[in-house]
């Protein structure tokens, strides 16, 4: 999808062995279709993620589910990242910076996050002792979505497991502290690029 000076979208599909996977983001519209994955749980993250997130979101896709969730969840994190890369052009004006606690019952998760342009992840969570999964998702596989995510999109992202154990409110809580987080971090505040470097 081409993109203007004013036009922060894009759209990208990625076509693997294993998945097929379309993104479509929008920054500045928070008008979003159901995602369609044929995981119902990532489905519900998704969807949590454009809400809280107050972007327009689009993922459409198909994956080894048969095998397990790990390539779906992978690559769909990976084309989310793609297509945020894209939509965020040369990032002037952008806040840069976001972070976020979400508390989700005995849960509480703590994301920081930085569009510098430079991919690393820092996740604490795969530390720590996180009972069971969400509809076969457990916290590993969060963590290769945002690896996806941050490598494609040049993010630097912590996160923090402050209390919890449950993977489902462990997974939710984290999710909606990202979305929050990258709802500040994308927002056009200036002219100017939030960096001394003069690039990000």
């Amino acid at each position: 999808m081409a993109r203007t000076a004013t036009d922060r979208s894009a759209t990208v599909r990625r076509t693997t062995s294993e998945t097929d996977i379309t993104v479509t983001l929008d920054l500045d519209s928070a008008v979003s279709t159901p995602p369609a994955t044929g995981h119902g749980f990532l489905d519900h993250m998704l969807d949590a993620l454009a809400r809280h997130g107050r972007i327009g979101l689009s993922v459409q896709g198909t994956g080894d589910l048969h095998i397990e969730p790990h390539h779906l969840v992978e690559d769909v994190g990976i084309t989310l990242g793609q297509a945020l890369n894209q939509a965020l052009g040369d990032r002037r004006g952008i806040e840069r910076y976001g972070s976020a606690f979400v508390p989700m019952d005995e849960t509480l998760a703590h994301v920081v996050l930085d569009l510098s342009g430079r991919a690393h992840l820092a996740f604490e969570p795969e530390k720590l002792d996180v009972w069971g999964n969400a509809g076969g998702m457990t916290h590993y596989h969060l963590r290769e979505f945002l690896r996806g995510l941050t490598n494609h999109a040049g993010i630097t992202l912590h996160v923090r497991l402050l209390a919890g154990r449950e993977a489902h409110h462990v997974i939710e809580a984290i999710v909606k502290a990202l979305a929050r987080a990258l709802r500040d971090a994308v927002r056009v505040t200036s002219e100017e690029l939030a960096s001394t470097k003069g690039t990000l």
